[in-house]
């Protein structure tokens, strides 16, 4: 089962850098029960606040609300707005051995913010890594567009891989994303955080 496996069961109190990191050298067979109680150590790791209200590294104090997850479900749009969402979603993609849409996408959104003088480099890794045919995260494209995406990319412009993004991203809107709002990943997120606030 993908995901993060962490050697501690109670999960309730973080204890710094020790809960968040897979312990060296050893392996640990022990899988947890369902794939909620990995999303949720994954996301006290990676989004501590959960129920801690611990600071993040960047010194802001964002607490993931159950509001917010609410508004996950609203659209695709709204879920990767979110850093959280994006997080939890890239995990219920795990699970699905397609994580390489989420990936291509957010490499996309990164490439349109790239300075002109960089473009060049980071289309070709962007090509190399999710378009060309034998790539490793080779996403889900039909070979015209295959095809027109490699020519952009050999004179990049911002608008590149745009085509090919837009795609991907009906594809998640489709497919993926309904799942993911009937997925226990997703309902017994929102439980918990429900749960937390009535307390």
């Amino acid at each position: 089962m993908p995901g993060f496996f962490f050697p501690h069961n109670n999960m309730t109190e973080l204890n710094g850098k020790e809960d968040c990191k897979l312990a060296e050298g050893k392996i640990y067979k022990k899988k947890q029960k369902t794939f909620g109680a990995d999303l949720k150590n994954y996301l006290k790791c990676m989004v501590p606040h959960i129920e801690s209200g611990i600071k993040t590294s960047n010194s802001r104090n964002v607490m993931l609300s159950a509001e917010e997850v609410i508004q996950w479900s609203q659209s695709l749009e709204k879920l990767l707005a979110s850093q959280s969402g994006q997080g939890v979603f890239r995990e219920f993609l795990k699970s699905e051995f397609s994580e390489e849409n989420i990936e291509f996408w957010l490499a996309c959104e990164d490439y349109k913010k790239t300075k002109s003088d960089h473009l060049h480099g980071k289309a070709e890794r962007i090509y190399e890594e999710f378009v060309q045919s034998d790539a490793i995260k080779q996403i889900n494209i039909d070979y015209q567009m295959r095809e027109a995406t490699a020519k952009r990319a050999q004179d990049p412009t911002h608008t590149s891989f745009d085509e090919a993004q837009k795609t991907v991203y009906i594809l998640m809107e489709r497919d993926s994303y309904p799942r993911f709002l009937k997925s226990k990943v997703y309902l017994n997120l929102l439980n918990q955080l429900q749960t937390n606030t009535s307390k």
